[in-house]
């Protein structure tokens, strides 16, 4: 595989990892506290992982489409209608599961050829272009950004925040097991030979 495209794969299985971590002790949050109001960009957990998730729904599609040559989503608008469509943790971390997994999916299939791609974004304003490679950096960016969010947020509930930096150092792989265990990853799958 070429190396940027594996790089971009594993950014895709940590955004997954991270993801089924930091949801798993949002869940242990009651659904008041889920919801309770909280000092950050988004005013609730809630609303700042149905964001994250929104996101992820309006790039993947985005590129997914550009991919096979699709014409652009004219009902884009639709991703974030409404801003939270999901009330419960449960709820929201199984479309997460399904979106990080299309995720993943898509970026097992990029190839050399795949790398110098651009993708159509229907935006308000217009289509803009972007070179998959950004968009995909960009996608991977907001992700983190908004779990650290998050993972403050849950700095002031009873529920301790999860390590979520345990993804990428080989003498950390027997801290990922169960986690990788519960998504069906293994290390080898990840990293097929010795880097």
């Amino acid at each position: 595989m070429d190396p940027l495209a594996h790089h971009l794969l594993t950014q895709a299985y940590n955004n997954a990892w991270a993801n089924r971590r930091l949801l798993g002790a949002c869940g242990v949050l009651s659904q008041v506290e889920f919801a309770a109001p909280r000092t950050g960009f988004f005013p609730s957990i809630k609303a700042t992982l149905n964001h994250n998730l929104t996101v992820d729904g309006y790039y993947i599609d985005a590129i997914e489409r550009s991919r096979v040559s699709a014409p652009v989503n004219p009902d884009f608008l639709a991703f974030f209608e409404p801003e939270q469509p999901f009330e419960t943790c449960e709820a929201l971390q199984v479309a997460q599961t399904v979106s990080d997994h299309r995720l993943i999916a898509l970026c097992q299939a990029l190839d050399a050829p795949a790398l110098t791609s651009h993708v159509a974004v229907p935006r308000s304003a217009g289509v803009h272009i972007e070179p998959i490679v950004r968009l995909l950096a960009h996608l991977f960016q907001h992700q983190i950004h908004h779990r650290g969010q998050v993972h403050g947020m849950l700095s002031a509930t009873r529920i301790a925040p999860p390590q979520l930096d345990e993804f990428f150092c080989a003498n950390e792989a027997a801290l990922r097991v169960a986690d990788f265990t519960a998504l069906g990853f293994s290390e080898a799958a990840i990293w097929p030979r010795a880097e």
